[in-house]
């Protein structure tokens, strides 16, 4: 790829131990674990109160309408639900359901007979996936260029059991896969989990008479970063416009609480003031802060083609979320306004997810050790001192780098031996084709 040396560089810095070595090294570790770590890594109980832990329950206040009650669904709704056959083993796993109006947002409309050709591709796959979307320009338009031949279709899958789920593909769809495939299911787990963002891509597949590309990650993985922004690689993506073909109850809540979080994090990056336009602009711009891709190889007026495309399906997917705030309000004709005194901001600089506020009180820190005073112990009094500060908006760009950058730079060198140097290199050539095809 174009910028794999610029990465390389950087994860050289950071490292002793060279990419590759590293990989191979852990390969090797993974393989001595022996089948007991195999056979314990496969009986896994994956509940939501695992993930649902105090820091993330504050993010609900204004997220969780009072109807958004827990209920077991029967039989019927169950078959109701599913998309395909296959998916029984899935519903075994979904201990509770939660109410069919919570995170209506979630789901958002595109052309039926499009949504069946997307929902046909799962049929493809034996390994159970419990909550799978398809997102990117194959899927919402986007301004700016017209895409011909028609783009490439992304989707996400998530999974219960990330090396029993790579087992049955490699079974049956060997040829997605790189040489990685030949090193077996383990090998294949271990680089999805252990380096990036802890998600597996296979691009360029033939399926279905449409191009497409899809990542796995274990739904673990998935909550986790939709809750904490761990990496925010893939809860970025779903800050934007994606279509749900596989719902499951437990992202479904998980994603509320992604939307939310990322919604106090750009009003609090915006003037008291401003538009909806620039709230969805700073919305959509979150992920991509500190990804070099930003700067290589992206169209740089992407973020505003998104938008611009999409203006309406932001207002599904964020309108209620935005009423539900007390501190915004809408002004008419597409304006809104927000408290901005420093109380407000504290109240919701406290209820961003964890990696974020960790990652804004270390800059803060900085910031006052720099003055030759300390953090306070109090964490009240901190978020105080930050958002009285001048400068937090600099804190929370600072932290989303530092929480994007590493995680999007390996990833994007797992590319090279996830889709193998040829495809690798179909694939840079095509972003360097939309790159050239951009308006000036």
């Amino acid at each position: 790829m174009i910028y794999t040396g610029t990465a390389t560089k950087i994860l050289v810095m950071s490292r002793k131990e060279g990419f590759l070595e590293a990989i191979k090294k852990r390969i090797e570790e993974g393989k001595k674990e022996g089948k007991e770590e195999e056979r314990k890594r496969g009986m896994l109980i994956h509940q939501s109160s695992k993930f649902i832990r105090s820091s993330s329950v504050r993010f609900l206040s204004t997220t969780i309408p009072k109807n958004a009650t827990l209920t077991r669904p029967t039989s019927s709704e169950s078959v109701k639900n599913t998309s395909y056959d296959n998916l029984k083993y899935q519903n075994k796993e979904n201990f509770f359901r939660l109410s069919p109006d919570f995170g209506k947002n979630q789901h958002l409309p595109i052309d039926n007979e499009f949504k069946e050709n997307l929902r046909k591709v799962l049929f493809n796959f034996n390994a159970p996936i419990r909550y799978s979307f398809a997102y990117g320009s194959g899927v919402f338009p986007q301004k700016g260029y017209e895409l011909k031949p028609k783009p490439m279709v992304d989707f996400i899958f998530a999974v219960s059991h990330s090396q029993h789920w790579h087992s049955l593909n490699l079974n049956k769809h060997r040829n997605h896969y790189s040489f990685m495939g030949t090193l077996g299911s383990r090998a294949v787990t271990i680089l999805q989990d252990d380096f990036g963002a802890g998600i597996y891509f296979n691009p360029q597949i033939e399926m279905d008479g449409m191009e497409i590309k899809y990542g796995v990650i274990s739904i673990d993985k998935l909550c986790k970063d939709l809750l904490d922004w761990e990496t925010l690689y893939v809860a970025g993506r779903m800050h934007k416009p994606i279509k749900i073909l596989q719902d499951d109850a437990r992202v479904r809540l998980s994603q509320q609480v992604n939307l939310a979080s990322a919604l106090r994090t750009s009003l609090l990056m915006l003037p008291k003031d401003f538009s909806e336009e620039q709230l969805y602009l700073k919305i959509t711009g979150l992920s991509y802060e500190g990804d070099f891709r930003k700067y290589i190889g992206e169209n740089p007026h992407k973020i505003k083609n998104i938008v611009s495309k999409q203006a309406d399906t932001f207002k599904i997917l964020y309108g209620e979320l935005i009423q539900g705030m007390p501190n915004v309000s809408f002004v008419g004709n597409g304006k809104l306004q927000q408290d901005d005194n420093p109380k407000a901001r504290a109240n919701m600089l406290e209820k961003l997810p964890k990696t974020l506020r960790h990652k804004i009180r270390e800059q803060y820190g900085f910031h006052l050790v720099k003055k030759g005073e300390s953090l306070p112990s109090d964490d009240k009094e901190v978020y105080k001192g930050i958002a009285s500060s001048d400068e937090y908006v600099k804190y929370i760009k600072a932290g989303l780098r530092g929480i994007i950058f590493r995680p999007s730079a390996v990833q994007s060198l797992k590319g090279i031996l996830t889709a193998g140097f040829i495809k690798s290199s179909k694939y840079t050539a095509n972003k360097l084709g939309k790159w050239f095809a951009r308006p000036q």
